[in-house]
């Protein structure tokens, strides 16, 4: 008997929009790729998921504590740009699983 996929519900913000967000385990490799494919921000995620350029950087509400652990490049590019919020992450890092369901998450226009 094959189980139902966990449908992942999250909202968007991004330029004064508000998008309602759907997906599911496995359907996208990281946040970065399902926000570029479902958002379209230009120049989001220039260096392709590797956690050095920075232009994927999102504010997260309602993250929980357990994705709270920062990867070795996305902590150095983090800190090369003076960011220690913890709320402020690279999407190429976070995993699209259940720990996104009711999260916000702010795309921004201008990079740090």
């Amino acid at each position: 008997m094959l189980s139902k996929a966990y449908t992942i519900e999250f909202t968007g913000l991004y330029q004064e929009q508000e998008y309602n967000l759907q997906s599911y385990e496995n359907e996208y490799r990281n946040l970065m790729a399902l926000l570029k494919d479902k958002v379209c921000p230009e120049d989001f995620g220039q260096c392709g998921g590797m956690g050095r350029c920075g232009t994927c950087l999102v504010n997260i509400t309602g993250l929980p504590n357990s994705i709270d652990e920062l990867y070795k490049n996305e902590r150095n590019t983090l800190s090369k740009m003076g960011i220690t919020d913890v709320a402020l992450r690279l999407s190429c890092q976070i995993q699209v699983d259940k720990d996104l369901t009711n999260v916000v998450i702010e795309l921004f226009d201008n990079f740090y």
